[in-house]
């Protein structure tokens, strides 16, 4: 199978690039798919990039070595990977229970390649995984929703920095939501919610610049769900286990030090889909937010108006982009 090397459209990087210890910022990134199987996924890319396969389970393989570092395929549901937790409500599930029920889910769930963090310069390389399972088969099929996740390293990992990026994203949202054209089923599904409005209002305001606590508090106290476009559950159990399991104490999680911006906008199936544009409007909220002064304004602009009026998308993208 013959994979081309260079990236079709241009992946723009963020205005910082390195995080605080002076390296090169990462991203890993989980692009979901139906069609085929996960081993039939895992085998593909292993062929096809390069690399070894090995089992984690029946519906989990690990594909390593690979010019994209280990890759994960599995089945999107954590009832069919028992060894990774102690449990569910049932009682714990054997591992062959556990790959009867994943083979019976493949129906209806999603499976999806996950890329440990890559450095940013090599995100491009994930469009040859996708090319990769396109020709393997995967497609966009069943009722499920097939998202597209980015998973960013902050640039750094304090309140000021995370707030400013929880601002210049919620000024953007309309924006990025039509630009990314989701479809309905997958709003029916649940998949990425809106923050709630009063909890809008209040992260806008110019005076609201909390410590973390307070901003931790203040999320979960609004968004007790990971049904969030920009989830910063993952991030916030990073930085204090004890405080969000208090809240969410059966909530799937996964601890680490990044923001999870979750879009359902995963096209394998099509010719010349990318990741690029998708991370692209990632980069515009990074540049908002590391913009104090356009940062404000575009804030005083949503304040001015009460609520997002009807044609904030158009007006958002203007103003934050404009010289």
């Amino acid at each position: 199978m013959q994979i081309g090397s260079e990236p079709r459209i241009d992946f723009a990087l963020p205005p910082i690039q390195e995080n605080a210890a002076g390296r090169l910022r990462t991203v890993g990134v989980e692009v979901e798919f139906g069609a085929i199987s996960a081993r039939q996924a895992a085998t593909a890319l292993a062929e096809g990039l390069g690399g070894s396969l090995t089992e984690e389970d029946a519906h989990a393989l690990i594909v390593g070595g690979t010019a994209l570092g280990d890759l994960m395929v599995e089945i999107d549901t954590r009832y069919a990977h028992p060894q990774r937790h102690a449990g569910t409500r049932w009682g714990h599930l054997s591992r062959a229970s556990a790959a009867r029920l994943g083979t019976a889910l493949q129906y209806v769930v999603p499976r999806e390649l996950v890329t440990r963090p890559l450095p940013l310069d090599r995100l491009a390389l994930v469009d040859r995984a996708v090319d990769v399972l396109r020709l393997a088969g995967a497609r966009e099929t069943g009722p499920a929703a097939f998202g597209l996740h980015f998973n960013p390293e902050p640039p750094r990992l304090d309140a000021q920095t995370i707030t400013a990026i929880l601002k210049a994203f919620m000024l953007l949202n309309d924006w990025l939501r039509r630009e990314c054209q989701p479809r309905r089923l997958t709003h029916r599904l649940g998949v990425g919610r809106d923050y709630p409005p009063a909890y809008v209002r209040r992260v806008i305001a110019p005076a609201y610049w909390p410590d973390l606590d307070v901003l931790m508090d203040d999320y979960l106290a609004a968004n007790p769900t990971r049904n969030r476009d920009l989830d910063l559950l993952p991030l916030f159990l990073h930085f204090d286990e004890r405080r969000v399991r208090a809240r969410l104490p059966m909530e799937k999680i996964g601890k680490r030090p990044v923001l999870h911006y979750r879009l359902p906008t995963a096209r394998v199936s099509q010719p010349g889909w990318s990741i690029a544009p998708d991370w692209n409007r990632w980069v515009a909220v990074e540049r908002l937010a590391a913009d104090r002064t356009q940062l404000e304004k575009l804030a005083a602009a949503f304040g001015a108006a009460a609520s997002a009026p009807r044609n904030w998308a158009e007006l958002s993208a203007r103003l934050a982009f404009e010289n």
